[in-house]
């Protein structure tokens, strides 16, 4: 293994400025491919104290194979590993239980070891793919915003500090050096949106001429500046509400009704965050109900996601249901 040969490309990686600030003591979620390996071993040049945190999904039996190779790769690099394999169950989707699993690990190793920053590996070409999925999904503004550098997770700081790199200069980096690492044989498994979006989507795109990475995060800079106008707009509106005698959140009817269909979306999400947690988002499904009802005037009361819309004497109110439905988490 060289390096000492790439140690000055990693370092650069991480003095990005519009990377936040990291802390010495951090941990990766480490997959044991390209990307989150390239990111584990930049921590590590670049002086931090740094764990390995790895989660087999447990979709194939190989995958525990791969797990002991990664344990021993740890050890060489003197890097502290910790892994966990899932339970499979068979759910039709198989990514959302995954991710489930996955940060519920990440939550309990967090509280285990005291570390509250993870970072994560996402690249360049990743927050194009996830633009792009998420408009063929129907998102707006925000959910076309992509994957934020920074986010916290039920008390966990997750970081993303490779988003401006691609991912052909994080396996040149690594070639260059003598890395290996392994590749994952899902990642080619077409049944999967990002999958499909990968090799045959962007593959068509480019054919014509089109670099598809950039066309989708040109999208993604714009929608950034439009979700900041929203949450301005959100911000206005939300400043005027006020508590009822049950502590629960309440709107004058006039200023939500009076304000745009974009910016009553986005403070419905935030009003439904403060009322049922952090995490709950309602669907485009329920925003466009909510559209419906508010043209009617209020009428009568909306139930959405784990919670009830109302309009009483002036005021819209959000109420937690007691016996509630399955609730959207972003």
């Amino acid at each position: 293994m060289r390096l000492d040969a790439v140690s000055a490309t990693f370092t650069a990686w991480l003095s990005n400025p519009e990377i936040p600030e990291l802390p010495h003591q951090l941990a990766v979620g480490w997959s044991g491919g390209a990307d989150s390996t390239a990111l584990l071993l930049a921590l590590k040049a670049k002086g931090h104290d740094v764990q390995a945190w790895h989660v087999d999904h447990g979709w194939r039996e190989s995958s525990q194979l791969e797990c002991e190779a990664l344990a021993q790769q740890a050890r060489s690099w003197e890097i502290p590993f910790f892994s966990a394999r899932l339970a499979f169950s068979g759910q039709t989707n198989r990514e959302a239980e995954a991710r489930e699993g996955r940060f519920a690990q990440f939550l309990a190793w967090s509280r285990e070891s005291g570390i509250t920053t993870l970072c994560l590996a996402h690249n360049r070409d990743d927050q194009a793919e996830t633009v792009c999925m998420r408009l063929l999904q129907g998102a707006g503004a925000g959910g076309c915003r992509g994957m934020q550098s920074e986010r916290t997770y039920q008390g966990l700081r997750i970081i993303r500090p490779l988003l401006h790199i691609g991912g052909t200069a994080l396996r040149e980096a690594l070639s260059l050096a003598g890395v290996t690492w392994f590749e994952d044989p899902s990642n080619h498994d077409t049944t999967i949106w990002r999958n499909r979006i990968r090799h045959e989507l962007f593959p068509r795109i480019a054919a014509t001429g089109l670099n598809p990475q950039q066309l989708f995060l040109r999208w993604q800079r714009q929608a950034q500046r439009l979700a900041l106008e929203l949450e301005a707009g959100a911000d206005a509106v939300l400043a005027q509400a006020a508590n009822s005698k049950d502590g629960l959140m309440v709107l004058p009817w006039a200023v939500w009704a009076n304000s745009s269909a974009p910016i009553r979306a986005r403070v419905l999400q935030r009003m439904m965050v403060a009322t049922l947690g952090e995490g709950v988002t309602p669907g485009r499904r329920h925003i466009l109900l909510v559209e419906q009802w508010t043209a009617r005037g209020g009428r009568g009361g909306l139930d959405l996601s784990g919670c009830r819309l109302q309009r009483r004497q002036g005021r819209l109110h959000l109420r937690p249901r007691t016996s509630a439905c399955a609730v959207t988490r972003s």
